[in-house]
């Protein structure tokens, strides 16, 4: 069992009369953390799972008195797959408003689903964690540095889902149905996904643009959809965990882009499931592209973990200078390009370093990833 980094921050949160949630991508081991967390507190657990129709049916109507019925004498309630409960808001509020020594643990794996159905219900209630697959931090403490600098190549190629690492022998076929079978499952339930179809091929369009900016028309006219469509399916695989959005940094020179975007997937290995394209690296053209995803997804891991309130973006001018990553924190800018080969020469844009003076500029190649990864 991988050992996660959050473990201590759930710890921290529990039992202060509030609900802890944990919400997070399909297969990324969100009932195994528990299951760690749990372990971890030695009390008496009474678990609910929200895929069962019969503890649907239960909460159809809930009130303190059935409440009391059900929870009995555990110290604590854990609900898996808590979003496909239809009234899981208000359960958990009667709960921690009149159970106020019972503390409920909930895990989601659809971030809109559950959150819509929570927020008015758990105002000032609740305290919440995104648990995404597993990061490279919590890799080398599973294995050791020199391991996973021995497996780069595999990690862009297969990610790190939790069952990608397990069993890293059958990678492919796992990556292939939780591509196929998981990635979408919350988002095919909702009465806004009429198209299956098209929402597999938008995720394979994006999935061929990674690294670049995303020119919704584009996806648009291959897919025959209009924009509106798009964005909308756009909005709902960032809500399910699958993409996430980098916007495009803007301060004070006149010709920067000020509203463009770039698309990254959270992991590596759903790009290549998706594109059904495991080769090696040294027989692929876009090698730079998954060291990119890989990078700034890894990044996003990290400062998920340590609760970092940092801003991340990209940087571009009308006349195609540009700078991979910008992160911004406070008043302090880090501006990093992402280059495979450390041989290769890479100067940062004048345009740039004269606007943004104090700004530290970095270039991270495979042979110095790991602070960046870890710090």
């Amino acid at each position: 069992m991988i050992a996660r980094n959050q473990l201590n921050f759930a710890l921290e949160h529990l039992f202060k009369r509030k609900a802890f949630i944990i919400y997070g991508p399909r297969q990324a081991g969100k009932t195994t953390f528990s299951e760690q967390l749990l372990e971890n507190l030695g009390k008496k657990v009474l678990r609910l799972n929200g895929d069962d129709a019969d503890i649907r049916g239960l909460f159809l109507k809930p009130n303190a008195t059935l409440l009391e019925r059900i929870i009995g004498d555990n110290e604590i309630v854990f609900i898996d797959e808590a979003q496909r409960i239809a009234e899981i808001g208000i359960v958990i509020k009667i709960i921690v408003d009149q159970f106020k020594s019972v503390q409920v643990i909930a895990t989601g794996s659809s971030s809109f689903e559950l959150a819509g159905s929570i927020n008015e219900p758990l105002t000032g209630r609740r305290y919440e964690m995104r648990l995404l697959p597993l990061s490279y931090g919590e890799l080398i403490k599973h294995t050791d540095f020199l391991t996973e600098q021995r497996l780069l190549e595999q990690r862009l190629i297969y990610g790190s889902y939790p069952e990608i690492i397990v069993d890293p022998n059958n990678a492919e076929k796992h990556l292939k149905l939780i591509a196929n079978s998981y990635l979408y499952k919350d988002l095919l339930i909702l009465e806004q996904i009429k198209k299956p179809v098209l929402l597999e091929k938008i995720v394979k369009a994006i999935a061929l643009q990674v690294g670049s900016e995303v020119n919704v028309t584009e996806i648009g006219r291959l897919v025959q959809a209009d924009n509106k469509t798009v964005e909308k399916y756009i909005d709902l695989l960032e809500k399910a965990f699958v993409i996430f959005t980098v916007p495009a940094f803007a301060g004070n020179v006149r010709n920067e882009i000020k509203k463009g975007r770039k698309i990254y997937f959270y992991d590596n290995g759903i790009i290549n499931a998706v594109n059904n394209n495991f080769n090696a690296l040294s027989s692929r053209t876009d090698t730079g592209a998954l060291w990119e995803n890989y990078l700034i997804s890894e990044r996003k891991k990290l400062l998920n973990e340590k609760e970092m309130d940092a801003k991340i973006y990209f940087w571009r001018t009308t006349q195609q200078q540009e700078i991979d990553y910008i992160e911004q924190t406070g008043n302090q800018l880090r501006a990093i390009e992402f280059k495979w080969s450390a041989a290769a020469k890479k100067r940062f844009p004048s345009t740039f370093l004269e606007a943004y003076p104090h700004a530290k500029t970095e270039i991270i190649t495979p042979e110095n990833r790991d602070d960046f990864l870890t710090k």
